[in-house]
């Protein structure tokens, strides 16, 4: 009975964040039962965007060209393999879950979408001239990091626990975490480290998830003034 309770609170305060996790799984199915022709059209490619965006400024814009600014969102459901998607969603789930429980569902889907869309900006200004395409929910997943993050540095938060974790954890080791995996992605990115890893969407990432809970988000109810 234990175990049905524990679940079904699981359930009702994190439903929205399993089904945003769900979708992705699903879609990922999808890759992998179909080609790549119907998905390729949903990636982000840098030199593309970047092409958009020219045609905008200058005023001539067409409806494929704000198709291709859609790309910066929706290559964040698309993933390239199994360990890529169950790495990216073990980490969603650790700290949007926690977004969630101090922050609230909408704080939660907020963060998600705008850090998406930085990181693929980001990866796209430094990959300007590139046509390799990019998906994944890592700038997203880095974004959540940098909100545990902002909201540490500027709240006393509560112990988190996550579950099925055992105990709880101090915020301060949650947001070392954070940080060191932050600084291990500046650090690639400066030394011109490829690998198929888009390291600029993970700053960009990064960064507006830092940027949103520091400056913008209030106080979390369980938090206290430092």
């Amino acid at each position: 009975m234990i175990g049905r309770s524990r679940t079904r609170w699981v359930l009702q305060k994190q439903g929205p964040l399993l089904g945003l996790i769900l979708l992705m799984l699903v879609i990922f199915l999808g890759q992998q039962l179909a080609d790549t022709g119907w998905y390729y059209r949903f990636m982000a490619v840098p030199g593309e965007i970047v092409d958009s965006w020219r045609n905008l400024l200058a005023g001539s814009a067409s409806g494929a060209d704000y198709r291709e600014f859609g790309t910066l969102l929706s290559c964040a459901f698309l993933h390239g393999s199994m360990e890529h998607v169950l790495y990216n969603m073990l980490y969603l789930w650790i700290f949007a879950a926690l977004a969630a429980d101090l922050l609230g569902q909408r704080w939660m889907f907020l963060i998600f979408v705008v850090t998406a869309i930085c990181g693929s900006i980001c990866h796209t200004v430094f990959n300007a001239g590139e046509f390799i395409p990019m998906l994944g929910a890592s700038g997203a997943v880095m974004g959540f990091e940098g909100a545990y993050l902002g909201l540490a540095t500027r709240w006393q938060l509560p112990d988190p626990q996550v579950w099925p974790m055992a105990r709880p954890i101090p915020p301060g080791q949650l947001a070392l975490l954070a940080g060191f995996g932050v600084s291990m992605d500046y650090l690639a990115l400066m030394g011109h480290s490829g690998g198929g890893i888009a390291y600029g969407a993970h700053l960009g990432g990064f960064a507006a998830g830092l940027f949103l809970t520091a400056m913008i988000a209030p106080k979390p109810q369980a938090a206290r003034a430092r």
